[in-house]
């Protein structure tokens, strides 16, 4: 009998699994990719009496694959905070959803454990760009400050290394990130020991760098260009997570120019009204969730819709 752990390559999948794994080890393959590699389910190859758990992936985006999962008789547990549809209803699927604002699956698996993993989960949180929620998870294990802050760079700089077109961009393959935290019960342990942890920070700070001097304004407020370059593909996500805190009243949208032409897409809804990214994205092929969306591939033709469609989710922007 084999096990799959499916993840998001991004921080909040990674912790997510990280925490799980250190408190129910096991052996299994490994599926995940870059941030906007979605599909994952669909590269499962169990079969009956196999398991799988699935760890901040779209449930909505795989649903065929789940139910093909569902129907060869295998067991799939499902921690996600995404939009994800109507749930399937099948005995051998065991699913934790919460899609409000302010959670991420880092969060939902802390409470699934008990914070018997918490730093993990914090790292995830701050990576996932909900810095409120993982300072107040912060507290309860009584950390100075400047762990915090340490915390905080950890989970943007695994976030930041999940964003690129394809694993050529990323300094990491997630998978491989993963399998060198794993052993590491505690992050700040992980970032005094592991030189790729500094290497991913220092490259997420160089990479910011580069998008503040180039990035182009446009009249649509909150809406921004990058071009395609390397370091915009790494950092798209990344940069959007920093306007959304300078500016927390403001909706944001970055778009970055795609190799094949159109736009990659991600927008962030105001840290005070945490509300209908996710919807926007969908109508135009892409998915998340109200707080934070994005979109995978954006036509050309399409960027004035877009656009347009932006500025009536969030009307009257400051």
């Amino acid at each position: 009998m084999a096990h799959f752990d499916v993840f998001n390559g991004d921080a909040d999948g990674i912790c997510a699994l990280q925490q799980l794994r250190l408190v129910q080890p096991r052996t299994a393959t490994l599926v995940t990719g870059v941030k906007r590699d979605i599909g994952l389910l669909a590269r499962v190859p169990a079969q009956a009496g196999d398991t799988v758990t699935v760890l901040d992936v779209s449930l909505d985006r795989n649903r065929a694959a789940l139910l093909a999962l569902l129907a060869r008789e295998v067991d799939v547990e499902y921690f996600d905070h995404h939009h994800a549809g109507e749930l399937p209803s099948h005995p051998r699927l065991h699913a934790t959803i919460a899609t409000e604002s302010g959670t991420c699956t880092s969060l939902i698996v802390d409470r699934q454990l008990a914070g018997r993993q918490r730093a993990w989960a914090i790292v995830g949180a701050f990576g996932d760009n909900l810095p409120e929620p993982a300072g107040t998870l912060a507290q309860t294990l009584g950390l100075a400050a400047e762990d915090v802050q340490a915390l905080r760079r950890l989970g943007e700089a695994i976030n930041y290394n999940a964003y690129g077109d394809d694993l050529h961009d990323v300094l990491l393959p997630p998978a491989e990130l993963f399998v060198r935290l794993q052993p590491y019960a505690e992050p700040l342990e992980f970032l005094a020991r592991e030189p790729v942890a500094a290497a991913l920070v220092a490259r997420c700070g160089e990479d910011l760098a580069c998008a503040d001097a180039h990035a182009i304004r446009l009249p649509q407020p909150g809406a921004w260009k990058l071009p395609d370059a390397a370091w915009a593909r790494r950092v798209s996500g990344s940069f959007a997570n920093v306007l959304s805190q300078r500016e927390p009243e403001r909706a944001h949208a970055v778009l970055r120019a795609a190799q094949a032409g159109g736009w990659m897409v991600s927008v962030r809804a105001p840290r005070t009204q945490p509300r209908d990214a996710d919807t926007l994205c969908r109508l135009f092929g892409g998915s998340g969730r109200a707080a934070a969306a994005g979109i995978d591939h954006l036509p050309a033709d399409r960027l004035d819709a877009f656009l347009a469609a932006f500025a009536r989710a969030y009307p009257q922007q400051p």
